[in-house]
Order: C-alpha cells, then structure tokens, then sequence
C-alpha cells in the first residue's frame, strides 16, 4: 500500500547533514532513535518507510525541508495530526515534513478567532477555545490532526450550524514549493486561499491556520440513540423531518452497525443491527433536550445514551471506536436524495460487514454549509443532501482483503444512487487515482489545476488527492 513515486530516494550524505546543522528541530534517519515512532501513523494498514523525517519548529524549518527535498528531487510527505485514512502522511524513500511538534493555539476571544499552528489536533484547539465558550467547526474526534481535515474541507457536528472547517479559515499561513512563506487570505494570494479551503494538500504546507469562532457549549445536549436497524426507514425520515424545518441548525449523523459485545450493554442486544441517531445540538441544553427529544421517540430503543454533556465530551466521545494502529479502509459516496431502497441498502450492506465494529455512516448536510458559495472554496459537494461514509474498521491484518472488499463493494453498490461527488477525507487509499480527484471536484477542477501552476509547477507536492499542474 505504498505511495507511487518518482525520482532517485538518496540524497548526499554531506546534504542530509547541511539539513540537520539549518533545522532547529530534528532530523531523524532509519538507524535513529525515535524514528519508529515518527513513522507510525493511526491507520496501522499504512506500512512506509521514508528515508528522512524532519520534525519542524517553525516555518524556517519546513521551508528548509521543502527546499531539500525539491532540490534533491526527493519524494516529500506532510504529517500534521497523522490521522489521514489513505496514509499520505509517510512516504517511502522520501522526506517527511513533520509538523506534529507545532502545536501552538493563540485564543482571542473578545475578537473571536483562534490559531493553530498545522500539527495541532481538534483536541488542542476545542481545550483552547472552550476555556471561553467558543468554538471551531471541526469535525467528530479530537485526535485528527486540523491540517488534513480543513484542507479536504472539514465536516462535524457544526457544520449545518456554522459550516464546514474550511469555511471558518480567516488567513492561513503556507510554504510553497519554492520555499516561500506566504500569508493567505481574501486579500493577500486570494487564489491560493480558495484552492486551500477544499483542495487539500496540493499547494504547500500551511504551517498555522487562523480561524473564526462561534459560541458553543461549554455544556451541550446531546443525542446518543440506538434502534433496531429494522426501524431504519422510520428513523431517517423522523430525521430528515427535522432538519427539514425552517431555521433548524443540528446537523444529525445516523449511523448503521451492530451492537459491541460491550459489558455495559445487555449481552442479549449484542450483535443486533441497529440505525444510531448522533447529534449536538448548538444552543443551551434545555432547548436542545426538548428540540432533540423527537429523534429520541422513533421506536423502543435498543439503548439511549442521550444527554446533557460537555462540547469536550461530545468531540471526543467518538475516540474510543478509532485506535491507533487499527487498521482503516473509509471510502465516500455524495447523495443527492434518500429514497426507501436506498435506506434498506444501507441497513443490508452494513449487516454483511466482516468486521463487527465497521459502519455505514450517514451525514445529513445542508444549513450553513449549503448556503456558502459554492465557488466561494474548492470544497464540492455543497448542494448534495447527504454523505454516506462507508467506513471498514478492523485489527487483524489477516482479515484486510475482506474489510477492503466489502467496503469496495458497498461503494459500488452505493454509486448507482450517487451524485458523483465524494469528500476527500474518506478517499480509501486514492487508489482509482486522477479520475476520483478529477470527479469529486467537477468544474472547480480546471481552477484549481491553474493555481497548481502557480504554487507548484514541479508537483512537488504530489502524495495526496493529486492535481495535476495545467500545462502551458
């Protein structure tokens, strides 16, 4: 499951040694100690070997890195929270620009905004930003990294409230390949500021992001309720009854699985189908338990773990379901409507899933994140109702070809219904290559490769949803 790259993997030893002397951090090599750590990512199915691992503390330090690695024709990675399900945060043979040590957050909450710098995880910044009842709209565990999650675009349980990750960004802080720091906004490179908000990691390295807060929380209800899968159709209509009101700003996610062999749930429920109704509601907790208890009304419930919580609790409430070192195959299907056989086939495929702990995952869309401009950021997918993310979860390496073939086969199945987008942070490993990219972006496709000209016309950056610089 290695990267495809290109160009000799070696670079002088009197080189590599000229890069160690100019880093303030660390540059670490195969035989060193550490070095197995900085190359083991979350997603254990992801087994790469690069030949350098420059562990940045500043912007000096990645402008150093990216010069060595183009220089010396090396491929180059970019790890920020190491969290991206396709593995693109390793290379074989390259260069690693590891920002994990560069989590600094800079709260201002009386202008509200915040930055962080790009190996932040949601958890960093949500601590930082709670301390004030303020929020970004970040996404579902507190353990992904910011940098992969905003780039691809960014959705959680905000986003129908305020928008997607990308949607929030004031100003971002980016290395291009030619080594430059550049400040992007809406005034300073406005071009490289939309291509960043949606075209993931195409562009540079962004070392720090500046983003737009909302008040959330610190207490928060949350819905947290299982019914038998055979309820599906009267759930998700019960749901989309919901978010269909005027104003509505929760944004649900339902989700089909089977229940854990957890010794806190009843043994006989163990292994029943169910379709879960996930969602935070955005204002106080009174209003929220009394404009959440209809999703809580559907059917008798297999169980129902709904309540008053915290916003620290619910974004990290998901964490325990996604270890490190498990192994990871997500991919994504855009749905422009729900109809009755659609749901029954999402029940059905995610009964068959070889592994008792994966899911079929259904994000309602729409509030917020429909209403910004769809040409406003690269992210597509705007105008599609629903998400489904297919997502295989396993431990056993042995057990990888049948969980990557269910997932494969659900997608399959699933695209007959599809709009044709998919979102880039549930991408399998990439491996239909250009095509995907090409049809998940649509018409942003042809921008966004003029503007890969510009920041990169060698494709340096290359390992991740790639875009090809225009020609000519």
């Amino acid at each position: 499951m290695g990267a495809e790259d290109s160009g000799p993997a070696e670079a002088p030893a009197s080189a590599v040694e000229g890069l160690r002397g100019v880093l303030r951090g660390e540059l670490l090599q195969p035989d060193d100690p550490g070095y197995a750590a900085a190359t083991r990512l979350w997603n254990g199915s992801i087994q790469r070997r690069p030949a350098l691992v420059a562990r940045c503390a500043g912007e000096a330090d990645v402008a150093a890195a990216v010069g060595f690695a183009r220089d010396h024709r090396l491929p180059l990675s970019v790890r920020g929270g190491g969290h991206g399900v396709a593995g693109y945060a390793l290379c074989d043979g390259g260069l690693v620009v590891d920002l994990s040590g560069m989590t600094t957050v800079e709260v201002d909450p009386d202008a509200r905004f915040v930055r962080a710098q790009g190996g932040c995880t949601l958890g960093d910044v949500d601590r930082a930003t709670q301390r004030h009842g303020l929020a970004v709209p970040l996404g579902v565990v507190s353990q992904t990294g910011v940098a992969g999650l905003t780039l691809s675009g960014g959705m959680g349980w905000l986003r129908r409230a305020h928008g997607l990750s990308c949607d929030a960004l004031m100003s971002a802080t980016v290395v291009t390949a030619d080594g430059e720091v550049r400040e992007a906004d809406a005034e300073r490179h406005p071009d490289l500021f939309w291509a960043i908000r949606g075209g993931g990691g195409n562009f540079g390295v962004v070392t720090s992001f500046t983003y737009r807060l909302y008040p959330v929380g610190p207490e928060v209800y949350f819905c947290n309720v299982y019914y038998p899968a055979r309820h599906a159709r009267d759930v998700l209509r019960r749901v989309e009854s919901l978010v269909s009101a005027p104003g509505e700003r929760t944004a649900p996610l339902a989700v089909f699985g089977r229940v854990p062999p957890d010794e806190a749930l009843p043994a006989h429920i163990h292994g029943e189908p169910f379709v879960a109704v996930l969602a935070l509601f955005p204002g106080g907790p009174e209003e929220g338990e009394r404009a959440l208890r209809p999703l809580r009304e559907i059917a008798e419930p297999l169980f129902d773990l709904s309540g008053v919580t915290t916003y620290l609790d619910v974004q990290s409430l998901l964490d325990e379901e996604y270890p490190d070192g498990n192994r990871y195959y997500w991919k994504s299907v855009s749905l422009p409507g729900l109809t009755d056989e659609l749901i029954d086939r999402l029940a059905e495929h995610a009964a068959r899933a070889p592994s008792p702990v994966s899911t079929v995952d259904l994000w309602f869309q729409g509030g917020a994140m429909a209403r910004a401009p769809q040409e406003g950021t690269a992210f597509t997918g705007r105008g599609d109702a629903y998400l489904v993310g297919i997502e295989g979860n396993w431990s056993d390496e042995a057990d990888s070809e049948r969980n990557i073939g269910w997932v494969r086969e659900t997608f399959a199945a699933l695209r007959a219904f599809s709009s044709g987008g998919i979102y880039l942070n549930f991408p399998g490993f990439l491996e239909e290559g250009e095509q995907l990219v090409q049809e998940s972006f649509g018409p942003q496709y042809e921008r966004l490769t003029a503007v890969k000209a510009t920041y990169d016309p060698g494709n340096l950056f290359r390992l991740n949803a790639n875009i090809t610089p225009r020609q000519g």
